[in-house]
């Protein structure tokens, strides 16, 4: 008798950003039915994805604020999503709208069934992937085809080596960065996937709405990911096993529960069977 995979939520709070969040509930609605996806949308104003579905949806009324207290604001809301959630739920997957937790198509699983037969001590982690687009030998981005159908390279990066994958009421830190008194558990089939350096052109657009300085800023100095991925030459998978044992094992001195990676700028070639995923 196949046994029955368990009750599995994903949140996300997510505002001026239909691109990613259309693409964010087609994955995740896929993977777990869109009955399971809560959304906060940060604005009276923000309209209701088309596909959507029968996705949990919650507007507030937007703040200014500035980033550093934005931030908090929002992991706030989503740490009180997360732990209502949690009552009914056995797992809670909390993420950016431009993030996506990929299990390694090896393993011949579904997400939701990968995760349902893990032994979850509080949180999991997936080794951070932050993709973005080489300028030498990649086109714009077709904006209505899948974006790992058209970006090959990845930037190993700690900074999206988040604990994004909960089965306890801990507490989130900004972004999902961090987990409050709890250390990280690098699971070896699970990635996440960062694509919010996918497209410079989407990051010029993004910059001339935020304002000059951010334009000019853009310009001079470029995109840290999109830089890193257009000079350096991309490593091979095995690096994939490398970067994930140094983020188990190090720490920086200043952050003991995030993970480290000795400083090293590591450029990847994305495994061809991740473009399965349809993302």
């Amino acid at each position: 008798m196949k046994k029955e995979n368990k009750k599995i939520a994903v949140i996300t709070m997510a505002r001026g950003d239909e691109f990613f969040l259309r693409r964010w509930i087609a994955y995740y609605g896929k993977n777990f039915g869109t009955e399971n996806l809560y959304i906060i949308l940060d604005g009276i104003d923000q309209k209701k994805p088309a596909n959507a579905g029968r996705a949990h949806i919650t507007k507030l009324p937007h703040t200014d604020m500035s980033r550093h207290i934005g931030d908090k604001y929002r992991i706030g809301k989503l740490n009180e999503l997360a732990h209502k959630l949690l009552k009914t739920y056995d797992i809670v997957i909390g993420c950016d709208s431009d993030e996506f937790l990929i299990v390694d198509p090896k393993t011949h699983q579904t997400l939701s069934e990968y995760l349902s037969n893990k032994k979850i001590k509080n949180t999991l982690s997936g080794l951070g992937l932050d993709v973005g687009q080489n300028m030498k030998t990649e086109s714009a981005l077709d904006t209505d085809a899948p974006l790992l159908e058209q970006r090959g390279y990845a930037l190993l990066s700690t900074r999206y080596t988040k604990p994004v994958v909960i089965n306890k009421p801990v507490f989130w830190g900004s972004g999902f960065h961090s987990i409050k008194h709890h250390n990280f558990h690098i699971d070896k089939n699970l990635y996440l996937f960062h694509f919010g350096s996918v497209d410079m052109n989407m990051l010029i657009k993004k910059a001339q709405k935020r304002g000059p300085d951010w334009l000019n800023h853009l310009k001079r100095r470029g995109n840290g990911t999109i830089n890193a991925i257009t000079n350096k030459k991309p490593k091979s998978e095995k690096w994939l096993k490398i970067a994930r044992i140094l983020q188990t094992y190090l720490r920086p001195i200043y952050a003991p529960r995030k993970p480290a990676m000795l400083g090293l700028q590591i450029v990847v070639n994305i495994p061809k069977r991740f473009k399965k995923s349809g993302i």
